[in-house]
């Protein structure tokens, strides 16, 4: 059984979550913003939904499956989002996800942060590609895959509905190549 990793970066710690995070992750992921910029953050996040999502991280990183992690400011120890990456080990790719409290945004934590995990995901995983979606409502997160080096790839028009709206997904890709060959660290 393999234990999910801890990632060092210049100003963050991408570790594992622990149950004591749950009240911290409902507070932050139940923002109403948080929510609607996100695909798959429900609200009203209900209790026992943070401890029920933690708990399910070492099976589904063992499983080849995926890898979450909390983003936490190192000097301070304060959690402030979640990243992961959704692994399909046999195509060798993976689909990168990220939130971050709304209080943490506009300061370049979910940068930081993608690109730890996303040299993780080509370096330890061995992953080929990474890919990434954002709702089109939400350009900032574009912004975020556009500074790891990925390459917009298309818009798939009102392909979701998120609160019984048709939401546009814009979608982002990076190769291990790519992203090697502009890796400065």
């Amino acid at each position: 059984m393999k234990t999910l990793p801890t990632i060092q970066l210049e100003r963050l710690t991408l570790r594992p979550f622990s149950l004591d995070d749950a009240q911290a992750v409902q507070a932050m992921a139940g923002d109403p913003y948080v929510a609607e910029m996100t695909m798959n953050i429900p609200h009203p996040y209900e209790d026992g939904m943070a401890e029920g999502w933690i708990q399910t991280h070492l099976d589904h990183f063992n499983e080849e499956r995926s890898l979450q992690l909390a983003i936490v400011l190192s000097e301070e120890q304060q959690l402030i989002g979640a990243i992961g990456i959704a692994i399909n080990k046999k195509f060798a790719h993976g689909e990168l996800g990220y939130w971050i409290g709304k209080s943490y945004i506009n300061h370049g934590y979910c940068t930081e942060a993608a690109r730890g995990i996303v040299k993780y995901a080509f370096t330890e995983l061995n992953l080929h590609r990474v890919y990434a979606c954002h709702l089109g409502k939400n350009p900032a997160s574009g912004k975020v895959m556009e500074k790891l080096g990925m390459k917009y790839e298309g818009l798939l028009r009102q392909h979701i509905r998120k609160w019984d709206q048709f939401e546009d997904l814009v979608h982002y890709g990076l190769l291990k190549d790519e992203f090697l060959l502009s890796s400065h660290d």
